[in-house]
């Protein structure tokens, strides 16, 4: 009968609990992936969903360029802080656009004076737009679910191989 050389309690132990944090560490790794894939296909089905177009939910308004854009037809525009409405360019073709579309004026542009007086702006406002806010707040959401449900699955592995090695049972195939 064959004799086997004494085994090392101690590197035993050592070596398993190398391979444990190296399984731990593969399926951390696999769960990550994982959640990844299905945080993003969550969030793009909840944006896909909403109808939210982002184009327009960061869009500057259009507004009449006279170095890059030709007037097609002009409209009365009132003014905030004067009296008198100002004459103003309402549809126009931009130069710059392929398409050859032509552009208008959106009703809920605002014009100010500027402090020089005789130049007018489009008056940018305080507009919220809690579309946007709400979609970040989303994002987070799933964020934040997906790194709790790594830390649970990842725990839950650890504290299975641990208790299979407690067991005496083989953890490497």
């Amino acid at each position: 009968m064959a004799q086997h050389p004494p085994m090392d309690v101690k590197t035993t132990v050592t070596d398993d609990a190398e391979a444990r944090k190296a399984l731990v560490r593969r399926f951390a790794r696999l769960v990550s992936l994982v959640l990844i894939i299905i945080c993003n296909a969550i969030v793009l089905v909840a944006l896909w969903a909403s109808g939210i177009n982002l184009d327009e939910l960061v869009a500057t308004p259009d507004v009449f360029n006279s170095k890059h854009d030709i007037c097609l037809r002009f409209a009365w525009q009132p003014v905030a802080g004067t009296g008198d409405p100002i004459r103003i360019c309402s549809e126009w073709i931009n130069l710059s656009d392929p398409s050859g579309k032509t552009h208008r004026l959106q009703r809920e542009v605002k014009f100010r004076e500027g402090p020089e007086g005789g130049q007018y702006y489009v008056d940018q406002g305080e507009h919220a737009d809690y579309r946007l806010l709400i979609l970040v707040l989303a994002v987070v959401a799933v964020i934040a679910f997906g790194l709790l449900v790594k830390w649970y699955l990842v725990s839950r592995y650890q504290l299975r191989l641990e208790s299979a090695a407690g067991h005496g049972t083989s953890l490497v195939h």
